[in-house]
């Protein structure tokens, strides 16, 4: 009877994460160094284990390659180029999403602190929360703001 119980459980939780909607966002300049080495496709499949990604959006700046671009985009990523402050962009449209109902969790993929106001306004506001990050120098203090936190270098 334990047996079927938990896997009662493990079903409803998988339908439950199905049907949530993820916005995931990118810090470009932060996460795409090739000393990190981040593979935009793990950051997606780690991030869908919580939900459906139906934003996915990565925040570049002027300076990046015309192959980087193509790259990101040939990964399913939409590709916002920032003429200026890509940190500022990208915190307004997450802002947007914490805003917007159809969007039940906020994914973003930074080591940096700037975006630690943005998840507590999402929790704020009933939104689940993720930051995806990796070392060195991912934000303490994001990583304690977010509901989950992916490592991608794990």
């Amino acid at each position: 009877m334990a047996g079927v119980i938990d896997q009662f459980k493990k079903l409803v939780k998988k339908s439950e994460t199905a049907n949530k909607h993820i916005a995931l966002f990118v810090d470009g300049p932060n996460m795409l160094r090739k000393e990190l080495r981040v593979d935009l496709s793990a950051i997606k499949k780690k991030v869908e284990k919580y939900g459906q990604i139906k934003v996915a959006r990565v925040f570049l700046d002027q300076y990046a390659s015309d192959k980087l671009i193509e790259a990101v985009a040939n990964q399913g990523f939409e590709v916002s180029i920032i003429p200026s402050d890509v940190d500022v962009a990208l915190a307004v449209d997450a802002v947007a999403a914490v805003y917007n109902g159809k969007v039940d969790c906020i994914a973003i993929a930074s080591r940096d602190s700037d975006y630690k106001p943005i998840l507590a306004k999402a929790k704020e506001m009933g939104k689940e929360t993720i930051v995806v990050g990796c070392e060195p120098d991912f934000s303490i203090a994001l990583q304690n703001t977010a509901d989950i936190v992916i490592k991608v270098t794990d």
